[in-house]
């Protein structure tokens, strides 16, 4: 089980002036966080973000991952032949600037959603794919953003994400490689 170690949110009874924590920062967001990064780990045997030797306590590993320039979103496990279908719990900092939608806006909506209407029987074979076989590597495919502008992701990894008795939580992708069309 992860421990979440998250910054104190504001209470009634606390200072008025003392800040929420980020949405990122959340116990919930931790654990995607880290079931994201132990997900990889065991599944491509590498992992996605550096720690250090001593490795990294979870709040830590969520904010190393929320600022990796490495593109990260995931989705619950959701059944997707039933609407809405998987719905998005985690997008890193990269991702909400190229999807160019906040955190709120973006955790949250149906994950197929990424994807024009056109594009979405391949995204859904991939994940299919993805998660028949737990992980696969050099996905491509086209996405859009929140305004419809289309771009091309390439050399995606997507995995199944794990829980702790290595039971399918939902699913993770994550690529550096993309270009506007």
């Amino acid at each position: 089980m992860v421990k979440v170690i998250a910054p104190a949110e504001p209470t009634a009874a606390g200072p008025a002036d003392q800040p929420a924590a980020a949405a990122w920062l959340t116990a919930a967001a931790i654990t995607s966080a880290c079931r994201i990064l132990d997900s990889h780990q065991r599944l491509f045997e590498r992992p996605l973000i550096a720690e250090p030797a001593g490795g990294l306590v979870p709040l830590q590993r969520a904010q190393a991952l929320f600022s990796s320039e490495r593109l990260v979103l995931a989705h619950d496990g959701a059944d997707a032949t039933v609407d809405p279908g998987p719905r998005l719990i985690y997008a890193n900092r990269a991702a909400l600037r190229l999807w160019r939608r906040p955190w709120q806006a973006m955790v949250g909506m149906p994950s197929r959603l990424t994807a024009e209407l056109g594009e979405r029987a391949e995204r859904a074979q991939a994940l299919g794919r993805a998660q028949g076989l737990g992980a696969i590597s050099d996905y491509a495919g086209i996405r859009v953003d929140s305004s419809g502008r289309r771009f091309r992701i390439e050399g995606a990894r997507l995995w199944t994400l794990l829980d702790e008795q290595g039971r399918p939580q939902g699913q993770a992708a994550s690529f550096a490689r993309w270009w506007w069309l």
